[in-house]
């Protein structure tokens, strides 16, 4: 008898559904953001960590599966090794998260894709166009789960912004403004920790550092949140601290879909914020504001009546493709990792479904696709191609 893991009859307008099994999760790169990721999938309960090929150094990747309490014959020595032996196994992982630094994504991506096994990969989906656009071809041929790590559109305020431009809530969208502003680079010293020699390498980052890394994270949002596609924009990269090989600043003029206007900045640079990521979204009837430091709390503006703050929560009315992803009642904070489990019980779904043939309608799932990484790495290209024009206008590449 063929496993099933999803019910047989699915109320796709309730909350997700219990699966039949733990879906099993591999991990190729042992860093710190596969630390939050593995944290984020065991806590929706759907998910078990089992297989990893967690460093390029074969003992080392031994020596971090054993703290991972994996089984060593499923620690690999690469993920070429692990895509391989995991697909010939009966109780192989269904789906793998790659964490690796951005040079390794292609490869990653294309071995586990081939192999059968269903991807998160974390982003810059890519450090060249070509090969985005080879993983987008490739994940439509096989027909596999391809998510991309774009975990700040998982909060639920943001999902609930979304759901209100969708209906009209703000009115005709008029402009656009992101920014993703941090301060963790002022310190000299910090360019020589092992997490950060590589974000500043341009053979291991790409061309770019602080807009592959957080630039992505704000053009991302921007569009996932109006549902207005960018179409070119004008960029300025800046070294603002110590001498560096790639920026840590960038400013940005920006347009999308319909000639809507907008700005976009990202730094390292700018004490006092932690994880600045501000989005505002105004139109012809109102306008929404949400940041990450205050993530529960969504401001709805309309024009002439009182501000409206919308809090996460269990029974404050958000809407109910929302309610899916609240876990606590309001006074309960939730965060990053919480944004983070969303994405993976999400993938859980998306996973589950292709696995038994049910075709989820339209707007069950939300994730961000391997189409979605193909456009941050085209938001990365144009923002080469301007600052290196000295600040052009560029248009930027459409699906």
């Amino acid at each position: 008898m063929t496993e099933r893991l999803l019910p047989e009859i699915l109320d796709f307008d309730g909350p997700f559904p219990r699966l039949t099994r733990r879906l099993r999760l591999g991990v190729v790169g042992g860093g710190r953001i596969s630390v939050t990721q593995a944290t984020a999938a065991r806590m929706t309960g759907l998910w078990e960590v089992v297989a990893g090929a967690l460093s390029s150094d074969p003992d080392r990747s031994k020596a971090r599966g054993a703290e991972w309490y994996l089984d060593p014959d499923r620690c690999h020595a690469s993920f070429e090794e692990m895509a391989q032996a995991e697909a010939a196994r009966p109780d192989g992982v269904d789906a793998v998260m790659i964490t690796t630094p951005n040079h390794l994504h292609f490869a990653a991506s294309k071995a586990f894709l081939e192999a059968g096994i269903d991807v998160l990969c974390d982003k810059p989906l890519t450090n060249e166009l070509s090969e985005a656009e080879k993983l987008v071809e490739l994940a439509a041929g096989t027909g596999q789960v391809f998510a991309v790590g774009y975990a700040m559109s998982c909060f639920p305020m943001i999902r609930q912004a979304r759901r209100i431009v969708a209906e009209g809530g703000v009115g005709t969208i008029n402009q656009i403004h992101v920014e993703f502003l941090q301060d963790w680079m002022i310190p000299v010293e910090v360019a020589d920790a092992p997490h950060v020699k590589w974000r500043l390498d341009p053979n291991v980052s790409g061309p770019t550092s602080c807009v592959g890394d957080i630039g992505t994270h704000a053009a991302h949002l921007a569009s996932f949140v109006s549902g207005l596609e960018m179409t070119g924009l004008r960029a300025e990269f800046h070294v603002c601290g110590a001498p560096k090989p790639l920026e840590d600043t960038a400013f940005m003029f920006t347009r999308y879909r319909g000639k809507v206007p907008g700005t976009l900045m990202a730094t390292r640079l700018a004490p006092g914020n932690r994880g600045g990521l501000r989005l505002r979204i105004y139109g012809s009837e109102g306008g929404l504001e949400w940041d990450l430091e205050n993530s529960e709390r969504l401001k709805l503006i309309r024009y002439s009546e009182p501000d409206r703050i919308i809090s996460r929560g269990h029974g404050h009315g958000v809407s109910a493709e929302v309610e899916r992803l609240v876990r606590t009642a309001r006074g309960f904070p939730e965060g990053i990792i919480e944004a983070w489990a969303n994405l993976y019980a999400e993938l859980a779904m998306a996973v589950a479904a292709r696995r038994d043939g049910v075709v989820v309608p339209e707007g069950w799932l939300e994730y961000p696709d391997v189409g979605q990484g193909a456009d941050g790495v085209r938001f990365i290209d144009a923002s080469v191609r301007s600052h290196r024009s000295g600040g052009e206008w560029v248009p930027i590449q459409g699906r």
